[in-house]
């Protein structure tokens, strides 16, 4: 991922991410062929065809993503449907943004309507649930909105997980947020039957 790094005071970094819109516009598919281009960076792209360059991740936030994603995907192996991915996946949302959340579940309805085509690039849908963790870097403002475009689009249910405060927002369709103090752990019911997060490992990495 590229880093954009602006000074803080005296010779102390933290990275940042950069959002700006290309002189030229990309189709989906040349913005696809323009992170092939890049791999070790990682993009986004808002619905306006704004180009956002991901900050990379500290060590402690590199460890919250890591656990999320293994949660759900070993819920997810257990349960027997759907498919999980993790932050290098990407999605095309049905306003045009291109997202790649930190853990996303496709169902088994949303995986039936994928084209092996599809399959090979990024998924022309809103996944079913996904998580956000917010990191240091992050605007909590920018993420609560991510979270909206989400719902906008297609998704059922989210979460936005925020360390720093032990925080998680709890996002559903046709519902205000709920906003969840220092829970232990939170439950996927009804949409997600049987997952249960653990959130132990992510407030101490």
């Amino acid at each position: 991922m590229s880093i954009a790094e602006i000074p803080t005071s005296g010779l102390e970094f933290f990275p940042v991410s950069v959002q700006l819109a290309p002189a030229v516009p990309m189709t989906q598919d040349q913005f696809f062929h323009f992170c092939q281009l890049n791999p070790d960076k990682r993009f986004e792209r808002t619905a306006d065809g704004e180009l956002i360059i991901m900050a990379p991740s500290s060590g402690d936030a590199g460890f919250q993503d890591t656990e999320v994603v293994t949660q759900l995907n070993v819920w997810a192996k257990a349960a027997g449907k759907g498919k999980v991915m993790g932050p290098s996946g990407g999605f095309i949302l049905p306003n045009g943004a291109n997202r790649a959340p930190d853990a996303a579940w496709l169902s088994p309805d949303q995986l039936a309507t994928l084209t092996p085509e599809q399959r090979k690039k990024f998924l022309p849908l809103c996944p079913y649930f996904l998580i956000e963790v917010k990191s240091p870097s992050d605007s909590l403002k920018k993420l609560q909105e991510k979270m909206e475009e989400y719902l906008a689009n297609g998704c059922q249910l989210g979460w936005l997980i925020v360390p720093e405060t032990r925080q998680v927002h709890v996002y559903r369709t046709g519902q205000s947020p709920v906003v969840l103090d220092s829970p232990r752990t939170v439950s996927g019911e009804p949409e997600m039957p049987g997952f249960v997060l653990d959130l132990e490992p992510v407030w101490n990495p």
